[in-house]
């Protein structure tokens, strides 16, 4: 009998984080990318090119983006897929209603939490008065 090498399911899901303004819009940092977001590359080679995602690769946690390609030695061009960790997503495709309830409960969730502490403080400050 020889030794079994241990297999782990990695997790099916690709996360990056969101854009300034969606960060502020859904109060949250980061979210599953899906295919059709519109992505904007941070570092690398395309570093500042914005697309739509085509693929996504979750075994290694790469996506394939819209016109970004190389051209192969032998010509033709081939696409370069990009790791989640260095790209940030600049719209969301929200056609999905499981996708948009998530995150808009998400942001109500965070607001309510918020409040809640607001008011603690405010009990807090009177109380010491």
């Amino acid at each position: 009998m020889g030794i079994q090498k241990e297999t782990r399911k990695k997790n099916t899901s690709v996360c990056s984080n969101l854009s300034s303004d969606l960060k502020k819009q859904y109060n949250k940092r980061s979210t599953t990318v899906v295919k059709g977001d519109t992505v904007k590359i941070m570092r690398g080679e395309y570093k500042g090119v914005e697309g739509k995602v085509e693929k996504i690769n979750t075994g290694k946690g790469k996506l394939s983006i819209e016109g970004v390609q190389r051209e192969k030695i032998k010509g033709g061009q081939v696409k370069v897929q990009i790791h989640a960790s260095n790209v940030i997503l600049s719209s969301l495709k929200l056609d999905d209603n499981y996708r948009k309830n998530k995150i808009e409960n998400k942001e109500q969730i965070n607001k309510s939490k918020d409040k809640s502490k607001q008011s603690a403080e405010k009990k807090v400050r009177v109380g010491s008065e």
